[in-house]
């Protein structure tokens, strides 16, 4: 009996051993489950973190190998106008019409031809080819003389003026004192800028010349010198100047305007034109050679001149980017 009751006991501790083992597995697993889960999905993917610390600087390399030769290039382009001055020229119309300005040029004002003045005996003259000669207002006497006392006197008896004439055949009026009727008798002008650079080529002879390499013809006409009136007055053109060529050649070509305002052409008013060369000079006696007629002075008489502007190469510049 005692034998059985211990057997029963032992069974007894066997299964209970083994129900607690069952116990120990089952919460084992739960507990797997229940920490563990099941996988999830992958997530996005993380914003880039900040930059990092530059690194130090590196040891420089070794310089590396030669290249290789190029090929030749294109031709390099004409070197443009970098630097363009700006040049001034006068065109005088010898008529009642201001001039048009030559191509490539702009003008800046336009008036009455201007030769020289004279006050007090003492003459001074204005280079045609420059602005100077291009007054904007025509006055029969454009200066006043001043003294000491705070005086200044306007159209003094012995004052004159001289200017560029327009008729080539004028009928040597009386003197005019009509505003209007001078005016009709003076040239006009054309005052222009432009960037080439202007010369005067004088061929003395009939022909005109032809202007030097890179050079363009802008006009020709007549070699102009200078003018002398009464006494010592007077005045000249430089020969390399726009002025020293006139487009028309005609007698008397300027007319004289006094102080007491009016205006005529007077015979002792000389003009002096470049000679063409002759094969024969003038004679030891001084009598020289006489041309008369204007189509005889035309033919042998009076020098050809040509005005040549520089040909330049412009470059645009978009100053407004527009």
């Amino acid at each position: 009996q005692h034998c059985v009751t211990r057997d029963v006991a032992q069974q007894h501790c066997v299964t209970r051993d083994v129900a607690q083992q069952h116990c120990v597995t089952r919460d084992k697993q739960w507990y797997q489950r229940r920490v563990r889960g099941d996988s999830g999905e992958v997530g996005e993917d993380g914003g880039l973190g900040e930059d990092g610390e530059y690194g130090e600087v590196g040891d420089q390399g070794e310089i590396g190998v030669d290249g290789e030769g190029g090929s030749c290039g294109c031709k390099a382009r004409e070197g443009s106008c970098k630097s363009c001055d700006l040049h001034v020229v006068t065109r005088h119309s010898q008529n009642v019409l201001v001039p048009e300005c030559p191509a490539g040029f702009t003008s800046l004002w336009s008036g009455y031809s201007l030769v020289y003045l004279e006050g007090n005996g003492y003459s001074l003259a204005q280079e045609l080819g420059s602005a100077g000669s291009c007054m904007e207002e025509f006055q029969t006497m454009p200066m006043m003389q001043c003294s000491d006392g705070d005086v200044c006197s306007h159209g003094v008896r012995t004052d004159k003026s001289f200017w560029l004439a327009n008729d080539k055949t004028p009928e040597l009026p009386k003197p005019m004192n009509s505003l209007d009727e001078m005016m009709s008798y003076i040239s006009r002008c054309n005052v222009c800028s432009g960037s080439s650079k202007i010369v005067a080529r004088h061929s003395f002879t009939a022909e005109v010349p032809a202007c030097p390499e890179d050079f363009h013809e802008i006009w020709n006409g007549y070699s102009y010198l200078m003018v002398t009136s009464s006494g010592a007055s007077g005045g000249g053109q430089t020969l390399s100047s726009a002025g020293s060529c006139l487009e028309d050649f005609f007698l008397p070509t300027f007319i004289e305007c006094l102080g007491r305002g009016t205006c005529a052409y007077y015979i002792n008013n000389i003009d002096y034109w470049l000679a063409q060369t002759q094969s024969v000079q003038p004679g030891m006696w001084g009598m020289g050679n006489v041309y008369s007629g204007i189509a005889t002075i035309l033919d042998e008489g009076v020098a050809r001149c040509s005005v040549c502007a520089k040909n330049v190469r412009m470059k645009h510049v978009n100053y407004f980017k527009n």
